[in-house]
């Protein structure tokens, strides 16, 4: 195991592949993963509502708004700091204000997930995570990249640290994965 701690960040639009890299990491090389959503997802578990895309945007929208556009990066990067892993992974980044505070601790990466949006639409259908994905056409796929929750991605790839690209085979991404880990051990 690593003897420096390192924090990826991972930012990309929907379906893309964070999970899967979160996923890998997570089997390769003991690597904890926090969330964004998860803190959404667990607060519509508890008011009994349904976790469709247009809830976990409504319920980041109104956190953000009542409590300041970074509470939600301070909270995962509270996680970060606590968690006893060598390798951990925070999956979800999408706004500036995500990055402006993660970006505070020196041991923090931005990488940057992308693939073509046709390879993207067939993941996210597959995998159905949430509620409403298993039904979504092309054109409402497509309509999702405007979401408030959506729109800043682009920008905030920019900034990224490192660039996966996610368009080849499993073992493409894991061999880039791979890469990335060695580089900053």
């Amino acid at each position: 195991m690593t003897t420096n701690k390192i924090i990826l960040g991972f930012v990309g639009p929907l379906a893309s592949g964070k999970g899967t890299s979160a996923s890998y990491l997570k089997e390769k090389y003991a690597a904890n993963t926090h969330r964004f959503s998860t803190m959404l997802r667990d607060m519509l578990d508890r008011i009994y509502l349904d976790k469709s895309r247009d809830n976990l945007i409504k319920m980041s929208e109104a956190i953000r708004e009542k409590f300041g556009e970074d509470i939600m990066a301070k909270a995962m990067a509270g996680d970060a700091k606590k968690d006893p892993n060598n390798i951990v992974v925070i999956d979800g980044i999408r706004r500036p204000a995500d990055i402006e505070y993660l970006s505070q601790n020196p041991d923090f990466i931005l990488v940057a997930i992308d693939a073509d949006i046709e390879k993207r639409y067939e993941r996210i259908i597959k995998r159905g995570e949430n509620a409403d994905d298993k039904s979504k056409t092309f054109e409402e796929f497509q309509a999702d990249h405007q979401r408030s929750t959506e729109v800043t991605i682009p920008g905030v790839m920019a900034e990224a640290d490192e660039n996966i690209d996610n368009n080849g085979s499993l073992q493409e991404l894991y061999s880039q994965l791979d890469k990335l880990v060695n580089k900053y051990r």
